[in-house]
């Protein structure tokens, strides 16, 4: 009989089988469990629990929060290997892709230990005669996150682990096409001593979405993946009067500048291109090569590192991409590579040839590249998803900027070059809200916070690091007098001012 997966309300896993969907391994192309689909009731429940666990957790003082967290991490380190073959598993991405993102994910719990020192707040003694002020970092209540399946560890890490240290409770949705690995973190933060209900799951499509996005008792909150559901996430949340952040598409561009390095460029444009099978938002799926010459040694070299690409399921380590995460957007992936000639580029490598053997039905593509692809080629405006890279020509610097300043999305971007003056003019002028010299998948460590421009992120505050203490606390300050005894004063009627 087929495994069910279904949900982890209040510290307990919940059966569910009334509304299921297949969960498939993309490398074997069939089904190997299902998922649970909540219902509205289910939402209910999984925010009654959050709600009811709120005010003894918010209580609860930052240190101890942060010793849960500690032990939470020793778990999650302890069971990473098990963690990291779910995702493998699911996802199809290589089992040490899956274990990167999983620690990139734990360094965002690291930081969140860290809870009795963010929150804190500020003190300032004689702010005024007899005066003293001070603010302090209230938590919001029950909050949300929505994630995608592209990281289906590392994407709600960002979210819930912060939140929590910040005295929030969480409901999460998770992808329903791979959530098992979240489940186990789940029972494992149990396992580390969180109590009963601050931290739930509910697997579900848009039903449980919309639940969540339109309940009062819901604050706040959190979204990754495409960005027509973030800009519909950000526009419904908002409207019902919840603090939203909403991370949408990309597509990133790399500039190659003649001085650069090629086989260092070279080298890390198929990482960042072709890892994780293309299905990042902060993949490179656009090289712009500066002047003809860099132009043809990136292409030709490119090739040859295509052509040797190991492409196989996500369990042999020595593969270095996996398949796509279904065979619906492998089709799609598929069909905009299908788009190159049609648009007047140049089809130099085509993903499509690929067969795995011993893998016939998987979702799989080989990496594929594009040559002289132009603004207004689908192949180029749209965000694929996947080992599609396409490279532009482009005469100056400056075209090349230009390119990236005027498309919608401003996720992330690089420059590849040995100029200090062109890397830090690339760095003051471009619109992106991450950026890298040299280094293609400039990926915020925790400290600091991820997020991009333009249509790419919806809301003010990016996510983890100290933006996630701004997003998920509300500052409360407090000014205090206490008069001399015997002191009395008179009415004022100005403003008062130091």
């Amino acid at each position: 009989m087929t495994h069910t997966i279904g949900h982890f309300i209040s510290g307990k896993l919940q059966a569910d089988e009334q509304r299921t969907q297949d969960v498939f391994n993309p490398a074997l192309g069939k089904a190997v469990s299902r998922v649970a689909l909540a219902s509205v009731a289910t939402v209910d429940e999984a925010i009654t629990a959050a709600q009811a666990a709120f005010p003894a957790w918010r209580n609860t003082p930052p240190l101890k929060r942060s010793r849960v967290m500690f032990r939470f991490l020793s778990l999650l380190e302890a069971h990473a290997d098990e963690i990291a073959s779910l995702i493998s598993a699911e996802h199809g991405k290589i089992h040490h892709d899956a274990l990167g993102e999983f620690r990139r994910g734990l360094e965002v719990i690291e930081y969140a230990c860290g809870a009795p020192e963010f929150l804190k707040g500020e003190h300032s003694k004689n702010a005024g005669p007899m005066i003293d002020s001070w603010s302090e970092f209230h938590p919001l209540g029950v909050v949300a996150g929505i994630t995608p399946f592209n990281f289906p560890a590392m994407v709600p890490m960002w979210m819930f682990p912060m939140a929590i240290a910040c005295g929030n409770t969480f409901v999460l949705k998770p992808s329903e096409k791979d959530p098992s690995a979240i489940m186990r973190v789940a029972e494992l933060f149990t396992e580390a001593g969180l109590p009963d209900g601050v931290f739930n799951v509910v697997n579900g499509d848009k039903e449980a979405v919309d639940a969540l996005l339109n309940d009062s008792r819901i604050q706040a909150v959190s979204f990754v993946g495409s960005t027509p559901i973030a800009e519909y996430i950000y526009t419904t949340a908002s409207a019902n009067g919840k603090r939203v952040q909403a991370l949408g598409g990309a597509k990133n561009h790399a500039i190659v500048m003649p001085d650069a390095d090629i086989d260092n460029a070279v080298n890390a444009l198929m990482g960042a291109a072709y890892g994780s099978c293309g299905e990042r938002c902060m993949a490179i799926s656009v090289v712009v090569a500066v002047g003809n010459e860099i132009a043809d040694e990136l292409v030709a070299k490119l090739t040859v590192q295509l052509q040797g690409l190991k492409v196989g399921p996500g369990t042999d380590n020595s593969m270095e991409m996996g398949p796509l995460i279904s065979k619906e957007h492998m089709a799609k992936v598929a069909a905009y590579i299908g788009m190159a000639d049609e648009e007047g580029a140049e089809l130099v490598v085509d993903g499509r040839k690929l067969t795995v053997t011993g893998y016939e039905e998987g979702y799989f593509l080989g990496g594929s590249l594009i040559d002289k692809a132009k603004p207004g080629m689908k192949v180029y405006e749209d965000e694929i998803f996947g080992p599609v890279l396409c490279v532009v020509r482009v005469e100056t610097m400056e075209e090349a900027m230009d390119l990236i300043n005027v498309h919608e999305y401003g996720n992330g971007t690089c420059i590849f070059t040995r100029d200090g003056e062109a890397a830090h003019y690339f760095c003051d002028n471009i619109q992106a809200g991450m950026v890298g010299v040299n280094v293609p998948l400039p990926v915020p460590v925790a400290f600091h916070s991820f997020g991009g421009w333009k249509r790419s992120l919806f809301g003010d505050l990016y996510a983890y690091g100290p933006d996630s203490v701004r997003f998920y606390t509300r500052r409360k300050t407090i000014t205090q007098r206490w008069p001399s005894a015997g002191v009395r004063e008179g009415t004022a009627y100005t403003f008062p001012s130091t």
